[in-house]
């Protein structure tokens, strides 16, 4: 089912036809992700642009976390995966059996659906990852964890119980503090895997707010299965079915002026 629009994103080309090579953070090339003998991801060839946000969108089941997980892969640690393919972030290809895969967990951070802190104090679930990387000087521990929750707009609320469980916070705060937790080993991508789809319209907000802030730092990609909100805070939006990239460009156009008949069907809600 390849698309004369994923061709064009093999040549470089947006929907208009003007290019989309230039200044892309991560390049990925032709990649293929099977589990067993289910072929989740076919040829998948899209550039993901840096300082953006990036939406990967399409229904259940078409692939959408086999894509970024792809980017710090951990579908390997999956028994029964393989791939073929390749994947570049800054030119570099981290498909090599030479990639450092805990340098590249360092640079490309992971947030999962569900909120997953650690049962220990909100400041050791922030330190946690500085500490693995060598930071032991107390001062420049409490000054790492300070910047990790004021990026991930959680300081205000937290400053003054940071020896408290993480577990006793609200599951927006958590996830907050998780994407604190990521921030703190100074990544340059992050990606948030339906981050809010078990937080309050509330604590959703707060979220979509602090993705639209870190992109001013850091590449982020997100799955999600909301489109109001790929809408809302994409750039850009990657749609995939059936493990297949449909379409991929700058998000109000894909939106508004969809070029695949398929992508208009789904954002129209005649299938999800």
């Amino acid at each position: 089912m390849q698309s004369s629009y994923a061709t064009d994103i093999k040549h470089g080309l947006d929907k208009t036809g003007e290019t989309m090579v230039d200044n892309i953070k991560i390049d990925v090339r032709g990649l293929n992700v099977w589990f067993g003998d289910n072929h989740v991801l076919k040829d998948i060839t899209v550039g993901i642009k840096p300082n953006a946000v990036t939406a990967v969108m399409g229904p259940s089941g078409c692939g959408k976390t086999t894509l970024i997980k792809a980017i710090n892969r951990l579908n390997e640690l999956v028994k029964g995966s393989r791939s073929s393919g390749d994947i570049y972030i800054d030119g570099e290809n981290i498909c090599s059996k030479e990639t450092d895969l805990f340098e590249l967990r360092r640079r490309v951070g992971m947030v999962f659906q569900k909120p997953n802190p650690f049962p220990k104090s909100i400041f050791d679930n922030v330190a946690f990852g500085p500490r693995i990387h060598g930071i032991e000087n107390e001062k420049a521990l409490r000054k790492t964890v300070e910047n990790g929750l004021r990026e991930a707009a959680l300081w205000n609320e937290v400053h003054d119980r940071l020896e408290e469980s993480a577990l006793d916070l609200s599951g927006g705060q958590q996830q907050r503090l998780v994407i604190a937790r990521a921030l703190a080993v100074n990544p340059e991508i992050i990606l948030l895997d339906e981050p809010c789809s078990a937080l309050d319209p509330a604590a959703t907000a707060k979220v979509e707010a602090l993705m639209r802030k870190l992109a001013e730092k850091y590449t982020v990609v997100i799955v999600t299965h909301n489109m109001q909100q790929a809408s809302r805070v994409s750039d850009f939006t990657i749609f995939l079915y059936l493990g297949e990239l449909v379409e991929y460009g700058n998000t109000k156009n894909v939106f508004e002026n969809p070029k695949s008949e398929l992508t208009e069907k789904y954002i129209t809600g005649q299938f999800g």
